[in-house]
């Protein structure tokens, strides 16, 4: 997709946008018809085919409608007119529109051409599609084309791999995938198989990989920026591949959705891959603890005590409640070994979570109220939304063990995923700036590709603005 800024005299293709207060003050320039067919609606679309061609009537509902509603509309104008659309130069006639707006319309045309397993298939990708939008000069577009083009490989590396089938990303072929994407973006690479995993004495990530038929594989990635003095955020991501629930099996019924349980460590991916094309004067330490949560004869049992990275040790009650295990070693690795202005770590972590809030959003805890804010403020502007929940230290009381310092799980059948972050907190070593995001209801579920529940991308938006605005 090429963006322009010209006007050709002939279009057989035309998208022409409206909010309803647009439509209603330009429809008598269109045939009077027309409004029995269209009327601004945010997603409403008329087909107008006429001698020259056809010209697309988009709405975008009221006038009043956020950045984001924009990318929604364009998104899911993608996926349904795929079939329809030309790869030839498109005119887009939206004189209200600002840069930032275009620039999600863009966003939203690309990220709506996913479907898996993806390839370039969709008209938009075709180098004969020009968009040619003229209320913005060229340099602005240029800029506009290659941020819209880093956030859609970005977002859409993140669902192809969160959609993959279990027997498609074993622990090695995610990692040879991270150690060649390393090579192209230019990151630091380093991984520690189960061997250098046992002595550097990382035990709460070795008990739920000890199981597993395929090594270890505790990753690390480094993106580093010439920028003088950039800050450094410490991303750490849930990457059990496929979760049976170990010992303490999962229910069958839905068990094929496990292959989700990565979400967290692919919306650091598609965070690093944007990063990465953007170059952002921002330094990023991204771990990606590789595993699967498999049963086998060495699998980790309920009554296990095992000693985590930094010495304390856990009382595992439930052999699911394994995400936390493997964060624990992550978040406290990070805290030990770098210098990070910002932790966050981001999990498809409990069934809480989704009860709590469904696909609306996701469970956010914090010891900073500054990065709260900043977070929630972020989530509301992309509409990749944060609640925050509190972390009071009465919860502690939960996670007390009788045999360990702590207990992986508490007893009672209420409020996991806070007994879950309290339980995280015990390994972030006293860092001043770190949130947890639980982001298990929202990273899969329902999508307009899709007929069963898929990778929403949820995370790469939120994380890239973040990054990209509060440096």
């Amino acid at each position: 997709m090429k963006l322009i800024n010209k006007k050709n005299k002939n279009y057989t293709q035309v998208f022409h946008l409206f909010t309803e207060e647009e439509w209603t003050k330009t429809s008598k320039n269109f045939n009077k018809n027309l409004s029995n067919f269209f009327t601004g609606k945010k997603h409403e679309i008329f087909v107008n085919a006429h001698e020259e061609g056809i010209t697309y009537f988009i709405g975008l509902g009221k006038s009043t409608f956020q950045n984001f509603e924009i990318q929604q509309v364009a998104n899911k104008f993608s996926q349904s007119q795929k079939k329809n659309l030309q790869a030839v130069p498109t005119l887009i006639l939206a004189d209200f529109m600002t840069e930032k707006q275009f620039e999600e319309f863009v966003k939203g045309l690309l990220i709506g051409t996913y479907n898996y397993p993806f390839e370039k298939t969709h008209p938009f990708w075709n180098a004969k599609f020009e968009l040619h939008f003229e209320n913005t000069s060229q340099k602005k577009l240029d800029h506009i084309s290659q941020r819209a083009l880093a956030l859609s490989n970005g977002q859409i590396t993140c669902q192809d791999w969160l959609n993959k089938p279990a027997n498609l990303k074993k622990p090695d072929t995610f990692s040879l995938y991270l150690k060649n994407l390393s090579k192209k973006y230019d990151l630091k690479y380093t991984s520690f198989n189960r061997k250098k995993c046992e002595e550097l004495g990382l035990g709460a990530y070795l008990s739920v990989n000890q199981g597993s038929a395929y090594d270890a594989a505790f990753t690390i990635l480094e993106y580093k920026t010439t920028a003088k003095n950039a800050k450094t955020f410490g991303l750490v991501g849930k990457c059990v591949l496929f979760d049976t629930g170990g010992i303490s099996l999962k229910n069958p019924d839905n068990m094929h959705y496990m292959k989700s349980d990565m979400g967290g460590a692919t919306a650091v991916l598609g965070t690093l891959i944007y990063a990465a094309e953007m170059q952002l004067p921002v330094n990023i330490v991204a771990i990606l603890p590789i595993t699967d949560n498999a049963i086998s004869e060495n699998a980790f049992l309920p009554s296990d005590v095992i000693t985590a990275y930094n010495g304390k040790t856990i009382e595992v009650l439930n052999t699911d409640a394994e995400g936390r295990m493997v964060l624990a070693d992550g978040l406290s690795y990070m805290a030990k070994n770098f210098k990070t202005d910002y932790l966050i770590d981001l999990a498809t972590l409990t069934g809480s979570s989704v009860r709590m809030f469904g696909d609306t959003c996701g469970a956010m805890f914090s010891n900073n109220e500054e990065l709260k804010n900043i977070l929630i403020k972020t989530g509301d502007k992309t509409n990749q939304r944060l609640w925050n929940l509190p972390l009071w230290d009465v919860w502690k009381d939960d996670i007390q063990s009788d045999v360990a310092d702590l207990k992986n799980i508490s007893m009672k059948p209420i409020g996991d995923c806070i007994v879950a972050a309290k339980f995280l907190e015990q390994f972030i070593e006293n860092h001043p700036k770190w949130a947890h995001l639980d982001i298990a209801g929202v990273a899969f579920g329902s999508v307009g590709y899709a007929k069963e529940k898929a990778a929403t991308g949820f995370g790469v938006q939120l994380l890239a603005d973040l990054i990209e605005n509060y440096h």
